[in-house]
């Protein structure tokens, strides 16, 4: 297809090329994907009621998990209706600066993510570490400032990448080899030279979401080391339910872009489609499953629910 010239900058959109060598997924995906997405907007909403409206749900905890169930939102509105779009309406075109704006908030939204989960260790570090002075440290203040830090962080240390793609001269093809604007399929359509590009994605990524998951590993493993010196009858199985919950999701959250990762790595072994579908899973499975997690593992979460569907009731 001839590219839509946009005066110096090349191309004026793209067109979305999902699975170049496996047509066929699109069909058997498009329902469970549906599904997943609605699941997603549905679970992240039941779960945002109750702590909006129950007052016993104003803790820091539930302040910061309603925090990631809105950023899940957000991410999951940012990609899956388009991909739907082009599963059923086969709709691949998308506009020059939209595919930059997803871009951006692709990559700003999933590093708040990775930060609130950050965070959120912090909390439960401080927990069960110094239970004492958690209400003291642990405030309704300490959770601004955390979101504070989470939005400044991410949103100005993810905008380089989308800027500098967008700068680049796109003269020749404008078929992107995937269901989203990733950075890393985006930038090889360009005629510039994009190393600087690719260093730029690549130290950003693992200077923002590596730092954050080596902080998560060393507050759980402050975590496990003061969980094992409970001597008390019980203590160990009721210290480790309170952030049980919270290691479930960060591995749901990780092991998928592990195995991204993995499969760009060795992608001489695998299918190409396989990282793209990868990709489009990542925003929306953790999404997804978030808030049941917390929602069948939190007490409180449960009863919150309970009593507001009881009020409807009456």
């Amino acid at each position: 297809m001839t590219p839509h010239r946009n005066g110096s900058n090349g191309v004026s959109e793209f067109l979305l090329n999902c699975f170049v060598r496996s047509p066929s997924w699109q069909h058997w995906l498009s329902l469970p994907l549906s599904l997943l997405f609605l699941l997603a907007m549905g679970a992240n909403t039941i779960l945002l009621i109750p702590i909006r409206l129950e007052v016993s749900l104003h803790q820091p905890m539930y302040y910061l998990l309603s925090l990631l169930s809105l950023l899940d939102i957000v991410l999951c509105l940012t990609v899956i209706p388009k991909v739907l779009a082009i599963f059923w309406f086969d709709f691949r075109s998308i506009s020059f600066y939209a595919c930059f704006l997803q871009m951006y908030i692709m990559n700003c939204f999933l590093a708040m993510e990775s930060c609130t989960f950050m965070v959120m260790a912090y909390d439960r570090y401080v927990a069960i570490c110094h239970p004492l002075r958690y209400p003291s440290i642990i405030t309704d203040q300490f959770v601004v400032k955390a979101a504070i830090f989470i939005l400044a962080r991410n949103a100005l240390l993810t905008v380089s990448i989308p800027i500098l793609s967008a700068r680049l001269k796109y003269c020749g093809s404008n078929i992107i080899e995937n269901c989203i604007c990733a950075n890393m399929s985006v930038s090889p359509l360009s005629c510039d030279d994009v190393t600087i590009n690719r260093l730029l994605q690549f130290a950003g990524g693992w200077t923002l979401l590596g730092s954050d998951l080596i902080l998560i590993f060393l507050s759980y493993s402050l975590i496990l080391r003061a969980v094992l010196r409970l001597k008390a009858e019980g203590a160990v199985a009721k210290a480790l339910s309170t952030c049980g919950s919270h290691f479930i999701l960060i591995l749901f959250f990780s092991t998928i872009l592990l195995v991204f990762v993995l499969t760009h790595v060795a992608k001489k072994k695998v299918s190409p489609d396989v990282p793209v579908l990868l990709n489009v899973l990542h925003h929306v499975i953790p999404a997804a499953l978030n808030p049941i997690v917390y929602g069948v593992r939190t007490q409180e979460i449960k009863q919150g629910i309970q009593r507001i569907l009881n009020k409807g009731w009456q």
